[in-house]
């Protein structure tokens, strides 16, 4: 067991949004819960979930993270829950009406990154609020990877 003054921080990561930070400049982000059914928790401790292609929306003063994808829970038979429905995302009145402000505003964007099980056990969304990136953004950002790829390889062999 761990001393008790000890903060454990483990988060396992059950789906990654890959292409978010290179699609979108990241501004800020927030952690978000979801509501769930028993059967979505189940799919997503199996660890098969997909937020590729999801995106969060405000609507009616809420924040619904739209178009994820969780398969069906195998063992669930009848009980099961639908894998592309609408998900409500939990977060604070500030927050909310500071992402909704940004969204009508400025004209930014409400991205899933990834979804984890926190230290509790509790399945939670990292949300980011990002602007879209151009393509000569994009070209740049690729080519700042592959030249840091490239020097990570030189130090490598001559140290």
């Amino acid at each position: 067991m761990a001393p008790k003054g000890s903060q454990r921080t483990v988060k396992k990561i059950v789906a990654e949004n890959r292409k978010a930070r290179f699609n979108y400049e990241i501004v800020d982000t927030y952690e978000a819960g979801m509501v769930l059914t028993g059967t979505e928790v189940k799919s997503l401790r199996e660890g098969k979930a997909n937020i590729a292609e999801s995106y969060a929306t405000d609507e009616g003063g809420e924040i619904w993270l739209i178009n994820s994808y969780l398969p069906e829970y195998l063992q669930a038979n009848r009980f099961n829950h639908e894998p592309r429905r609408r998900r409500k995302l939990l977060l604070s009145k500030r927050e909310v009406n500071r992402l909704q402000g940004a969204v009508n505003r400025e004209g930014m964007s409400l991205v899933p990154l990834k979804i984890y099980f926190n230290d509790q056990g509790r399945a939670k969304l990292e949300l980011a609020l990002g602007k879209g990136k151009k393509l000569h953004d994009k070209r740049e950002s690729a080519k700042e990877r592959d030249w840091n790829r490239q020097k990570s390889r030189l130090l490598k062999d001559r140290g």
